[in-house]
Formats: C-alpha cells, sequence, structure tokens
C-alpha cells in the first residue's frame, strides 16, 4: 500500500497567496529568483551567497507580507507569474510589458553582497528604482514631482 508522504513542503504557499497563485507556480517562482539573484550577486563579487539561503530569504520576505509591493503598498498580481512570454513581448513590445507591471519581483534591500535582505515589489517597482537605495529613489521621486508641477 503506498502512504502519501506526510512531511511538511519545505516552502508552503504562504498565507497571503492562497488563492493568488498555486503552489507549484510559486516554487517555480521562488526557485528562479533565487537563482537568477545568486548568479547575479557572484559576478558583483559576493563569494558567499548561495540560492538555499536566498530561497530562505526571499520566502520570508513572501511571508512577511509579499502580497503588496514594499514600497508603494500595491497589491500584487500573483495570477501574472510564470505567464510572460517573450515572443509576445517581442511583438507587443511596451504595451505588453505594461500588463506585466504589478508582477511581483525580489529587491535586495542592499547591495547583495552580504546576507540576503529582500523585499517583494513589482516589475515596475524593481525598474524604477534600479540600483538606487530607497533614500536615493524618494530624493530623485521629490526632484521629479517637483519639477513636473513647475512644468
Amino acid at each position: 500500500m503506498y502512504i502519501k508522504n506526510s512531511m511538511p513542503r519545505k516552502y508552503s504557499l504562504p498565507q497571503c497567496l492562497e488563492g493568488k497563485c498555486t503552489h507549484a507556480d510559486y516554487i517555480h517562482w521562488l526557485y528562479r529568483k533565487a537563482s537568477a539573484h545568486v548568479k547575479r550577486d557572484q559576478k558583483r563579487g559576493n563569494s558567499v551567497c548561495n540560492a538555499d539561503s536566498y530561497r530562505k530569504a526571499i520566502h520570508s520576505a513572501v511571508c512577511a507580507g509579499g502580497h503588496k509591493d514594499a514600497f508603494t503598498g500595491e497589491e500584487l498580481h500573483w495570477n501574472l507569474i510564470r505567464k510572460y512570454d517573450n515572443a509576445k513581448s517581442k511583438a507587443g513590445k511596451r504595451g505588453y510589458k505594461k500588463q506585466f507591471a504589478l508582477l511581483p519581483t525580489v529587491d535586495h534591500l542592499d547591495d547583495g553582497l552580504g546576507e540576503p535582505k529582500f523585499a517583494i515589489c513589482a516589475w515596475r517597482t524593481n525598474d524604477c528604482k534600479g540600483d538606487l537605495s530607497v533614500d536615493e529613489l524618494t530624493v530623485f521621486c521629490s526632484v521629479f514631482l517637483y519639477n513636473q508641477k513647475k512644468a
């Protein structure tokens, strides 16, 4: 007789994501994001980073409120994970990418050279923030808004 393994999953679907995506899609997203960040951070000089510690840190960030963008408070569209299509993006250009503005992604809260510290945010937010710290982005946004009001 086959007995289903009742061991707890290493990464269960965070409660804040229930009904927003499947566990399988979340795990795929988690592993891909961790792998991508490890590769990038190793290229930047972090010789001690590893996928397991990154998965743990990313999962913790999601569990701590990853249903909303950590910087804007917007509700993230977890139903979009694993839906982006490069061929459709190439054909649809900006219009296609805009549909994924609230796609959840991962952003470093530091320079990526020490212990992993991540925030979950929208793709649009991550694009806007780039390599800026939160303080640098805040100053830039203030200057931007001030000058838009003058125009």
